[in-house]
């Protein structure tokens, strides 16, 4: 496969201070790559770059190994065969459905007959029909959310950019959104850059994810692996291990198994500190979903008594405190009672222990 999109050691300031600091990566022609890291992180100035929309301080971006961004080198963004899906739509209002769709084409100064017949492909892709005389105010979200990708992919872009595409929709919506997105641009091989604060939606949609940290790429892979395989702390804290014990320490490292402490309690984990030594400040991330309760003593099990059980709809979230006075929380089918004392299981294998914060 091709390599569409290259980005080679990118660097981006503001003032002072550092955006991004040499962000490596390529995409193959059809890939989906989801883009996930805290607010700040740099996700989106690196969006930005790839658009043409900011400047670069340092690195390049090539589209079809032709140089769009370097310093003191900016392809402006019409010339660079992309277009974006932003969180609001972006819609124009005094247009109707057909009109926006159609705008990128007009531009183009495409022959009338070519424009209809890729209409009428975007329309039937994206369940259009009846829909093209309407001014974006006459839409629903999911409507306008349609619109706003047949327009992108009316012209036949190179890359899609998705800037937050579904944040602005009810959770039921963006469930329903992220599944035919991703079908519809697996279908069509479209290659697609895609920014988003959802680890569901990047799950969803992803070929590989890029989990982003303070300007540098914290861990790349498939999703399965970036889930059950965080590579940092704050990767298996954004992909749900937000259980985290920090009054840990390595008594053992070798392999891929490590042996901590928490209190007088030994448990193993999946161990992702430094090599061969021990560590006084390792920190212990893991699932709510993946711990169990039982009421005796057992393998990898850390005593705790109960705070508070919530009902959450067929399940209990249970807040549980250990004897260190941490406090996480588990999932139980029933109710526990404040006070109430046990053992909480968790799986070695999910147990992830990291040696930085």
């Amino acid at each position: 496969m091709e390599t569409i999109l290259e980005i080679k050691d990118v660097k981006k300031r503001f003032g002072a201070k550092e955006i991004l600091k040499g962000i490596n990566l390529s995409v193959m022609e059809g890939e989906i790559i989801s883009v996930l890291g805290p607010s700040g992180c740099g996700k989106s100035t690196l969006l930005n770059i790839i658009a043409g929309i900011l400047p670069l301080d340092g690195g390049e971006v090539s589209i079809h190994q032709s140089i769009v961004s370097a310093p003191g080198k900016m392809v402006p963004t019409e010339k660079r065969n992309i277009n974006m899906v932003f969180q609001d739509f972006a819609l124009w209002p005094h247009m109707k459905a057909r009109d926006n769709i159609l705008y990128g084409l007009k531009v183009k100064k495409l022959p009338k007959n070519e424009m209809e017949n890729r209409l009428n492909e975007v329309v039937s892709l994206l369940h259009l029909e009846g829909l093209l005389d309407q001014f974006p105010s006459e839409l629903s979200g999911g409507q306008q959310q349609r619109v706003a990708i047949a327009r992108a992919l009316v012209t036949k872009p190179d890359i899609v950019l998705l800037d937050e595409p579904l944040c602005n929709l009810d959770i039921q919506l963006r469930i329903e959104m992220r599944t035919e997105m991703a079908q519809l641009f697996h279908s069509l091989r479209t290659t697609v850059f895609h920014v988003t604060h959802d680890p569901s939606e990047a799950f969803a949609m992803a070929d590989r994810i890029v989990v982003m940290n303070r300007g540098k790429i914290d861990q790349m892979d498939v999703p399965s692996v970036c889930y059950m395989e965080p590579k940092t702390c704050m990767v298996a804290g954004l992909l749900g291990a937000g259980n985290c014990l920090k009054k840990a320490s390595t008594i053992s490292d070798s392999g891929r198994f490590c042996k901590v402490k928490v209190g007088e309690t030994e448990l193993m984990g999946l161990g992702f500190v430094t090599e061969n030594r021990t560590d006084q400040n390792t920190q212990l991330r893991f699932r709510p979903e993946e711990c169990t309760w039982q009421r005796e003593n057992g393998d990898n099990t850390i005593p705790v008594s109960v705070v508070m059980s919530t009902f959450e709809g067929g399940v209990y979230r249970v807040k549980v405190e250990t004897e260190q006075g941490e406090d996480f929380c588990m999932l139980h089918s029933q109710f526990l009672a404040d006070g109430e004392k046990g053992y909480v299981r968790i799986p070695e294998e999910r147990l992830y222990v990291y040696s930085e914060a």
